[in-house]
């Protein structure tokens, strides 16, 4: 320890028991300040010590051991590149360059605030792990809370542990009890947003032990649209939870996740951004002054965009084609009885007002919807609410229950289902003998004609056993897909998806009918595996599963009223991976209303994405912005009072009703979004992305194993390896012995095995090793294969709490032979040292060249200063430090 007599010149190196290492600032006498990497700490002089320093080893020459001197430059950089990009976190999947820039950006700051909006399919899952992974392996993230719709928990729970061993406990409220502490002793936690803005809304016990609990240092929010405010009905119950987390200040970190940011009308984008920064961003606030704030606050990428490390575009192109079919005789009478019926309903509705009214007009679209879908469909509902409507009195039928609005896709389309049969308030007068008339039409038509044109196209237009991923609504649609499938290909052909995994009414092998059960992940795995050749599914698949393995052909068997659920149904395939063009495939009879309304819109929408990709940069598919901003209730509208015009005069009706799509508002507001927002530039970043992974690692992590008097071996299926005695003893997380190591994402393992054989940071054996070879004391060492004297330096900032995650960058330095000097990321410094060369020599200082060494160490030093602003953003005024400086070895005689 030093003594008062000791004076501490300012950059002098100092230890700490308790801080580290560090470098003196000001020496007060009794006090010493003294910079330990980010932090300022006065401490008693008594405590300190002098350490060691490159600039003293140069001075006495002294050489350190040459292993121990690679193994701190390597851990040093291997440390700096995680922490900036996540490129070393085990994510079984392959990194893409835009994932890694939106891991470096988000994590420049904290506490970080972001919304991210990038298109479907561009892994955001994986983004939110590269994000998180540096955070939690430095235990500057020990609290997580992820917050997404009811159906995509289980998702975000199996894919974090699956990709990231991250291991979050799902909220249930069963296990939510007084004396179980749940929110106070589940430190990473993924819940249903629906279900605790519910208990929030409702005042329940089990919010206020949700909002009394520790703050967390990290919240995750998925489909962040859901957050969502209106100038006319206020606030969501979901934007009211984040609002009032804030207010109680229980949010540190915040990340939004949502591909339609932006529903129509700023005062909603402008709520939800108010979460990130209330001080930037309100609906009150001054929209030009936001605007030229997004750039810090939201990232946007598209597939247009996105490339590899080569600079190739990611994606396959997807090509639309429709393929048309016309009504049997049959069908044509049963349509045409049924519009007759729903224009009579509407006639009836609008002589009505209030309650009254909506109930009726509620009926009729479900009516209209479930027609689009199928004669089955409208059919199976038709009967339900024949049945009930008979058997109960008439002042029952009077009462009205409009329903709740539904959750997810699937609900909402069995809510559509169940309306028939559920609102029984008539719809004109006679409606039982209507329904008769209705039900006896559609009772001869077996073999729907859209079902045939189906069963035609795979079998004339597709390859032999061709995948086929296919889209229905409802379920009584979907039925009956699965039996024309099984019918013409065979059982056991097919899987199924929808929200409860079942079908009640299906023609099974033995001839017989009855139900089939599939859970999501069941059929989806049939599917991908090759078990089956054909999926046919509801929204329940439209988001939140992978099918691009072998699958490349999509047939949208009806059509829903909103063109985003075709954008994300169209994502389930055309998603990186995809190796083969997407075809999509429309079923549609050109005579109905329904088809015209679809290629108007269309045409619309075509028109719409030329005029803005003249006045943007980069191409960006604007169609589902477009169509978000509207607003779904807008164009189901449309739809809706559609079918009651005739083919005449439908254009000009279209354009006056459709004039708020694409208006010249709407456009300039997605002009002036995309354009303020942050997004992937291979052409400005693509230099600068680590081109390292997995395996660069692995040289690390022999050398030393073999520091510490362990060999690792190489067997078959990786390496076999036997810890450290003084490892496994202090740290329960690390295994006495490990079988099967590798270095590969991609590697044949099984998803149990991956979080002991996949190594990365964030490995319990990595992460010891990292640690033990960063902290020694190793400043000057000798090599083998090296030319010349390579510095090891240190950036970090001289202006502390400005919030930086990453608290110092490494970068390289060294002198060519015609004396210019050459600076290499942290990334480019490890493929450096992987290619060094421990010496052999036991010498122990150095027996010449010295001088010539410091004078030289100084000059790679000033280089690096003047390369520390362009390297180490955000930092407000970088400093450099020498941490080792690797020697040819015959230097060093």
């Amino acid at each position: 320890m030093l003594d008062a007599a000791d004076a501490l010149a300012p950059n002098t190196p100092v230890s700490h028991p308790i801080h580290g290492t560090g470098q003196v600032i000001a020496d007060t006498g009794a006090t010493v300040v003294v910079r330990f990497g980010a932090e300022i700490q006065q401490v008693l002089r008594s405590e300190l010590a002098l350490a060691r320093s490159l600039e003293l080893a140069l001075g006495a020459g002294q050489l350190d051991d040459s292993a121990d001197g690679l193994l701190r430059a390597s851990a040093l950089a291997i440390r700096s590149v995680n922490d900036q990009w996540g490129v070393f976190s085990r994510s079984r999947v392959q990194l893409l360059p835009h994932q890694l820039w939106v891991c470096h950006k988000v994590n420049r700051q904290w506490p970080f605030r972001w919304l991210v909006a990038d298109d479907v399919g561009l892994g955001k899952t994986i983004e939110a792990g590269l994000v998180l992974m540096p955070l939690v392996a430095r235990a500057q993230v020990r609290r997580l809370l992820i917050l997404a719709p009811a159906k995509l928990v289980p998702q975000w729970q199996a894919r974090l542990r699956q990709m990231f061993d991250l291991r979050l406990q799902m909220y249930d409220r069963e296990v939510d009890k007084p004396t179980a502490d749940f929110w106070g002793t589940a430190q990473m936690v993924v819940a249903s947003v629906h279900t605790l803005r519910r208990e929030v809304a409702e005042g329940r016990a089990e919010a206020s032990r949700f909002l009394d609990a520790e703050p967390w240092d990290a919240v995750v929010v998925d489909e962040a649209h859901h957050l969502h405010a209106d100038e006319r009905t206020g606030e969501t119950l979901s934007l009211e939870l984040l609002k009032e987390m804030e207010r109680r200040q229980k949010i540190r970190s915040l990340l939004l996740f949502t591909g339609t940011p932006h529903r129509g009308k700023d005062h909603g984008f402008f709520s939800l951004l108010s979460l990130l920064d209330a001080e930037r961003f309100g609906p009150d606030k001054d929209v030009d002054e936001q605007l030229a704030a997004l750039p810090d606050f939201m990232i946007r990428n598209n597939k247009a965009t996105v490339t590899d490390l080569k600079g190739d575009r990611l994606f396959t192109p997807v090509t639309v084609e429709t393929r048309d079919y016309a009504f049997s005789e049959a069908e044509a009478a049963f349509y045409e009885t049924l519009s007759a019926f729903i224009i009579d309903g509407r006639a009836y509705a609008s002589t009505l007002d209030g309650r009254a009214q909506s109930a009726r007009m509620l009926l009729l679209i479900a009516l209209q919807k479930l027609a689009a879908s199928s004669i089955a469909a409208i059919r199976s509902a038709l009967i339900k609410r024949r049945a009930k409507l008979a058997a109960v009195a008439e002042n029952a039928r009077v009462a009205l229950s409009i329903p709740e609005e539904a959750e997810t896709l699937d609900e909402q389309a069995v809510q559509v289902e169940n309306t028939l049969a559920q609102m029984l308030v008539e719809l004109m007068d006679g409606e039982v003998a209507r329904l008769d008339e209705l039900l006896e039409l559609a009772e001869p038509i077996v073999r729907e004609q859209k079902i045939e044109r189906l069963v035609g196209l795979i079998d004339k237009d597709l390859p032999e056993n061709e995948p086929v991923l296919l889209f229905t609504e409802y379920k009584a649609t979907q039925a009956m897909v699965v039996d024309a499938l099984h019918a013409r290909f065979g059982h056991g052909c097919c899987a199924f998806i929808n929200g409860d995994g079942r079908l009640d009414d299906l023609s099974l092998a033995n001839g017989s009918r009855g139900p089939r059960s599939w859970t999501r992940e069941a059929a989806a795995d049939a599917f991908n595996g090759g078990k089956v050749r054909f999926l046919v599914s509801t929204e329940a698949a439209g988001e939140g599963i992978d099918l691009q393995e072998r699958c490349a052909t999509l047939v949208h068997v009806d059509m829903p009223w909103n063109p985003m659920r075709l954008h994300q149904r169209v994502g389930r395939l055309s998603r990186y991976g995809q190796k083969r063009p997407v075809e999509v495939f429309i079923l549609r009879n050109p005579d109905t209303v329904e088809a015209r309304i679809w290629d108007l819109l269309n045409a619309k929408l075509e028109r719409i994405q030329a005029a803005l990709d003249v006045a943007m940069d980069e191409r960006e598919d604007i169609s589902q912005l477009v169509v978000g901003m509207s607003g779904p209730a807008t164009i189901e509208a449309i739809f809706a009072d559609g079918q009651t015009r005739g083919r005449e005069g439908l254009t000009q009706w279209f354009d006056q009703r459709s004039a708020t799509i694409g208006g010249r508002d709407v456009v300039e507001s997605v002009r002036n979004m995309l354009g303020s927002v942050s997004r992937f530039d291979f052409a400005q970043v693509g230099r600068n992305l680590p081109q390292v992974d997995l395996p660069d690692l692995e040289r690390f992590l022999k050398l030393e194993l073999e520091r510490q008097g362990r060999r690792a071996m190489s067997r078959a299926d990786g390496l076999e390896v036997n810890s450290p005695d003084a490892w496994s003893k202090s740290d329960y997380a690390i295994n006495k012995k490990y079988t099967g190591l590798v270095f590969d994402r991609n590697a044949p393992i099984d998803s149990k095995q991956a979080p002991t054989r996949l190594v990365g940071v964030g490995h319990a054996l990595f992460d010891r090793a990292l640690l033990e070879s960063e902290i020694r004391d190793v400043f000057l060492v000798t090599c083998s294969r090296l030319d010349s004297p390579l510095l090891v330096a240190t950036i970090s900032d001289e202006v502390t709490g400005q919030g930086q995650t990453v608290s110092r960058v490494v970068i390289g330095a060294w002198q060519d032979p015609e004396g210019k000097v050459h600076i290499l990321r942290d990334w480019e410094l490890l493929q450096r040292l992987n290619r060094l060369g421990r010496s052999d020599a036991t010498i122990t200082s150095l027996q010449s060249g010295g001088a010539a060494l410091a004078t030289l160490t100084k000059t790679l030093l000033a280089h690096a200063y003047e390369a520390a602003p362009g390297i180490a953003e955000g930092m407000t005024r970088p400093t450099v430090r020498g941490e080792v400086l690797l020697v040819p070895e015959e230097m060093a005689f």
